[in-house]
């Protein structure tokens, strides 16, 4: 199972981005999603995260300016960035924990995406 990031960008502050992250792979299904983010010299923090019935949570820092989603069907989660902050200038990661059904039993996997750079200037 594979994830691919797409979105990341420049934008100025005060304005907005959406990351995208899809998954492709064989036979699986993803019970929780989530974004992270990575500053220079620092270790990856918790953005959001939303399960897969729909229930979200997200770090004091962005509550009220980010907004995680999910598509089931597709496998693709959202990352809605509004009133952005320079504060906000990180490397952006996609988190999953599929569940393999491709082989003769059950894989439970966590898998990360490549990273997007978000950058805001102000």
């Amino acid at each position: 199972v594979q994830l691919v990031e797409s979105g990341g960008g420049l934008a100025q502050a005060g304005g907005s981005l959406r990351l995208s992250c899809a998954a492709s792979g064989s036979t699986f299904s993803i019970n929780n999603m989530a974004w992270y983010r990575q500053f220079p010299g620092k270790q990856r923090e918790l953005v959001a995260a939303i399960t897969r019935g729909g229930s979200t949570s997200y770090a004091d820092s962005v509550k009220g300016r980010f907004t995680i989603s999910r598509d089931n069907a597709k496998n693709t989660v959202y990352l809605q960035m509004n009133s952005l902050k320079p504060e906000d200038t990180a490397v952006y990661y996609c988190n999953a924990d599929p569940t393999d059904y491709s082989g003769s039993y059950p894989r439970y996997l966590e898998v990360w995406g490549q990273g997007t750079l978000v950058t805001v200037s102000s």
